[in-house]
């Protein structure tokens, strides 16, 4: 996926506030797709001090929960989609080292979306790992768009 696609779903896949009803909601319109699909995904919706919605299907292995914290935790810290931190690193060469950052504590695979305020604010991170991750990141895409439209 391009960079500029990318950055156009951050610029306008944005909330007006998010709190903890909004996390479960979301979660559920995850958990509602993963399971009419028989995806099995781990799903993991964070701020950077607490875990607001946490689910894995059937056929989601515990790795799973590793990577949706690996990625969030890239969210967390660029404010930018974990697909969209890869893209960027794989077109410059340079990775999570360049910046003193562990690759054990992050990853650039897609997955991890921001939650984003309408004021640009990130407050948590939406996270879907279990499958390829343009898939992943196409799932998180989807649910936020449908939670913001409802």
């Amino acid at each position: 996926m391009d960079i500029a696609t990318l950055k156009a779903q951050e610029s306008t896949l944005q909330w007006p506030s998010f709190g903890a009803e909004d996390a479960l909601t979301l979660g559920l319109i995850l958990l509602d797709m993963g399971r009419a699909a028989s995806l099995p995904i781990a799903i993991n919706i964070r701020t950077a001090n607490q875990t607001l919605f946490h689910a894995a299907l059937p056929g989601a292995a515990p790795l799973n929960d590793l990577w949706a914290l690996r990625k969030s935790n890239t969210v967390l810290k660029y404010h930018m989609s974990s697909l969209h931190v890869g893209e960027r690193m794989r077109a410059s060469g340079k990775g999570f080292a360049i910046e003193g950052l562990s690759e054990t504590e992050h990853a650039a695979h897609g997955g991890s979306f921001p939650i984003r305020l309408h004021s640009g604010l990130v407050v948590a991170a939406v996270t879907v790992s279990g499958l390829p991750q343009v898939d992943d990141h196409a799932l998180v895409v989807a649910a936020i768009e449908k939670a913001l439209a409802a």
